[in-house]
């Protein structure tokens, strides 16, 4: 039997669909994102930031979180790893990351619902002082490498 490859990439396209919808949900909010301690230098990097990382957490909803689950998070306060300084050279704004005194920090509050009942919830701040250990060159293109890692962490010991 041979199958068109027409089917085939409909079949795919069905499969990824049935299997995104059985995956627990992310829902991300920024609480007074204006007031946060280092969310980028300009406001153009702080949405974007805000929106890699609302989209890691999703995706994060999607991996580990079963089916029917929804996780709300507000983010109250992010501090980016490092400190930001202006570059003579390419006229944009460098991080400069430099150990434990500028590690990355995440202020956040949650909820864990199922069918509408909360199944558990909480408010903490993620720190992650040893932030520039153990990680592998591939992943040094990503500014936001060390939140999202912190967020892998914290998602993967609250939900798993």
């Amino acid at each position: 039997m041979q199958i068109h490859p027409r089917s085939l990439f409909l079949w795919c396209i069905a499969a990824l669909a049935v299997s995104s919808a059985a995956a627990g949900t992310v829902s991300v909010s920024f609480v007074n994102a204006p007031g946060f301690a280092d969310a980028s230098a300009t406001a153009w990097d702080k949405g974007a930031n805000q929106r890699a990382l609302a989209g890691h957490l999703r995706a994060l909803g999607q991996r580990h979180l079963a089916a029917g689950q929804v996780l709300k998070v507000e983010m109250l306060d992010l501090d980016l790893a490092g400190t930001t300084r202006p570059s003579r050279h390419t006229g944009h704004d460098l991080r400069i990351v430099r150990g434990m005194a500028d590690a990355p920090r995440i202020s956040l509050r949650y909820t864990l619902e199922e069918g509408g009942q909360p199944l558990r919830s909480g408010e903490e701040s993620l720190t992650d002082v040893n932030y520039g250990r153990g990680l592998s060159h591939a992943s040094g293109a990503d500014p936001l490498r060390h939140e999202k890692r912190m967020l892998d962490d914290w998602f993967k010991q609250r939900f798993n």
